[in-house]
């Protein structure tokens, strides 16, 4: 009771004043989220979330934040602007990973532990199917048309392919070891593999599977980020303890960044300056200046720390609580888990 009274108090403190430049970030194996500053380089708070917090998601309309609490099966959603907690979505089975389909009418999320595919209708989250499939379904990637969901399997190292509106598996090919993130490119027809287990990517043809090129980056080549051209992308090579920038017109490095304790999960800031990166082992997130690629900055947050997001709130007033006027305000929930 006197950790969530002081939660309470925290959040009452954040909400409705989060600055422009805040950031969120999930904490897995402490059930908590940190919420950092970026002028600052610090962290302001560090509330409760369920237990075993891995991925986030923006809502179509760009207004909540959706965090899958996989071992209590449910989702948090906060505003997007301010990191405010509207409401919980409960009765979601695991949801490791989670994605909204690009025209916004279907909402898929993955249970890593229990093997399957649950594919939603976004409006209300109603259940339109559960696709049991073996080898540890991971990360996501939907096609332009909103018709297929691209899921990797870690365990069997393949690539499987599932209609949304049928939620039947279209098909299923061998990528390589340990596949996890996957991405499809602007032209909507190549899709991207990182393979954890190896050290790069591999092209596979979105229409049947089919494996087109091959790219080494790094070991434990694993998630991406957009740099935002829609041609260059950066992959985190959680092994390397490096961040690939792709040029994927060209289909190469165009650039290579030292991130170390396993780089995991990216994003950008609004002003594309600086690329956020969660350093999984050494609970801190760094700091990448994009035009000098390199790191320069690392801020401590909690255990294991995983998704990452940029809150897109309006400047908070001089001496609110999240201004550099103010010092750093934490609440803090411990919890366990499996790092994945």
């Amino acid at each position: 009771m006197k950790k969530l009274a002081i939660a309470a108090i925290a959040l009452s403190a954040v909400v409705g004043t989060a600055r422009a430049d805040s950031i969120l970030v999930l904490n897995s194996e402490e059930a908590s989220y940190s919420i950092l500053s970026r002028s600052m380089r610090t962290e302001l708070a560090r509330l409760p979330v369920g237990r075993e917090p891995h991925h986030l998601i923006i809502s179509p309309d760009g207004k909540d934040v959706l965090i899958g609490s996989t071992a209590t099966n449910e989702l948090l959603v906060l505003d997007s602007k301010t990191g405010e907690r509207r409401r919980v979505v409960r009765d979601i089975i695991d949801p490791y990973h989670l994605g909204f389909s690009p025209n916004g009418k279907w909402f898929v999320t993955v249970a890593y532990r229990l093997d399957h595919v649950d594919i939603f209708h976004a409006d209300g989250f109603k259940l339109a199917g559960r696709i049991f499939i073996d080898g540890l379904p991971s990360h996501m990637a939907f096609d332009a048309a909103s018709n297929t969901v691209f899921i990797t399997l870690q365990q069997s190292g393949r690539l499987a392919a599932f209609d949304l509106a049928t939620q039947t598996v279209k098909w299923n090919v061998p990528v390589g070891n340990t596949p996890a993130g996957v991405i499809m490119l602007p032209d909507d027809k190549r899709l991207l593999v990182a393979l954890t287990g190896e050290d790069g990517i591999v092209v596979i043809d979105a229409k049947d599977g089919q494996q087109i090129g091959r790219l080494q980056t790094g070991k434990g080549a694993h998630n991406f980020w957009p740099k935002g051209d829609g041609r260059h992308w950066f992959l985190s090579n959680r092994v390397e303890g490096t961040v690939s920038m792709l040029d994927t017109q060209d289909m190469k490095v165009a650039g290579t960044i030292k991130v170390q304790g396993g780089p995991d999960c990216m994003d950008i800031t609004a002003d594309g300056k600086e690329l956020w990166v969660t350093q999984r082992f050494l609970r801190r997130v760094a700091v990448v200046d994009i035009e000098q690629l390199k790191v320069v900055a690392s801020i401590p947050v909690g255990k294991s720390p995983h998704g990452v997001f940029m809150l897109k709130s309006p400047p908070a007033a001089p001496g609110s609580p999240l201004s550099p006027a103010s010092g750093p305000l934490r609440s803090v929930s411990t919890g366990s888990g499996t790092t994945r």
